[in-house]
């Protein structure tokens, strides 16, 4: 292929690609006028669900309920994808009457799930179809039909789903967030389900981070008796570089907590230092977490008191370690 063939190639490429994209985003952008009251009562019907949205379809549609499934579960709304052929042939056992099965189909009149809709119907399963046409059967079955009708497909002869599997996908994206927002699932809360269901992501191991994997132990933790006198903790503090130190009573127990901000109270009252034990001007039962707890804890206990550093104890409050904002940056847990 010469240079003039090649860019003339190029050029058609992209000039085709732009017609598919501006095709696609006309049609979900002609979703956002078409939508009703319907999709109100999908979210409802979802909401009052006591099992789980069973998601189906075949072909194009297949692929696309399998990807509704998964942001479904992923933004707390507990759901699974079931293939209409199969769920003809056993599956259909997974679907209870506590259920709710979410059925795409463009032209709403494929066969595999046309076969089911009675025994879905006879389980007691409340039904929600995502259609191209409000008059097809499955349409017409449904307890709520939400329309997904596009202009045409991208495809030039306009037999490919193109266009109306980016409709569909664009419906459920909006069902599963609506949901969310519902729910009250916040960012928190995904994070978690994300954790959970990817546990070999990057993500998850941040998440599950706990606090014994990044706190300092051993020598590195800033610690001095209660009877200790002020300087040789300001002394200790300075050594170990947190900002603070653990006061300990007997046996290493955490009785109390001398921070920067302490010292600058404590010199506001007493500029004489030279004679004062830590023990009377500590911060007394200060905050603390256990080591089996998740370090993304830790940040949400600190961020919630606005404290800089959180001292680490194991059962009856013996000190185990220390951490501060920086250990959790370093272990990028924030």
């Amino acid at each position: 292929m010469n240079d003039r063939s090649s860019k003339a190639v190029s050029a058609s490429a992209i000039e085709i690609a732009r017609k598919v994209l501006a095709i696609e985003a006309d049609a979900v952008a002609g979703l956002i006028s078409r939508l009703d009251e319907s999709f109100a009562e999908a979210v409802s019907l979802i909401l009052a669900c006591r099992g789980r949205v069973v998601v189906s379809g075949v072909g194009k549609s297949g692929h696309i309920a399998r990807k509704i499934a998964s942001t479904l579960a992923s933004t707390g709304t507990p759901a699974f994808f079931v293939h209409a052929a199969e769920a003809g042939h056993g599956d259909l056992g997974m679907i209870t009457r506590d259920d709710v099965v979410l059925a795409l189909s463009n032209s709403g009149q494929s066969d595999e799930l046309l076969t089911i809709i009675p025994l879905i119907k006879r389980q007691g399963a409340k039904l929600i179809a995502v259609t191209g046409k409000p008059d097809s059967a499955l349409a017409r079955e449904a307890d709520v039909h939400i329309a997904a009708s596009v202009e045409k497909e991208a495809c030039p002869l306009n037999l490919a789903p193109t266009a109306s599997t980016t409709a569909a996908l664009a419906l459920g994206d909006a069902l599963a967030i609506a949901l969310m927002d519902a729910r009250g699932f916040n960012e928190r809360d995904y994070e978690q389900a994300f954790a959970r269901v990817h546990p070999g992501g990057a993500l998850a191991k941040r998440l599950l981070t706990h606090v014994s994997d990044v706190m300092r132990t051993g020598d590195a933790v800033p610690s001095v008796p209660d009877t200790a006198l002020l300087s040789q903790a300001l002394l200790e503090m300075s050594k170990k570089g947190m900002g603070m130190t653990a006061v300990l009573g007997p046996g290493g127990k955490v009785v109390g907590v001398f921070t920067d901000g302490d010292l600058r109270r404590t010199l506001e009252r007493s500029p004489d230092i030279r004679s004062l034990k830590v023990g009377s001007v500590m911060t007394r039962n200060p905050r603390t977490i256990g080591s089996h707890k998740l370090a993304a804890e830790a940040v949400e206990l600190m961020e919630r008191h606005k404290i800089g550093q959180l001292i680490v104890v194991s059962e009856g409050d013996i000190i185990a370690g220390a951490l501060n904002m920086h250990d959790l940056f370093v272990a990028k847990v924030i």
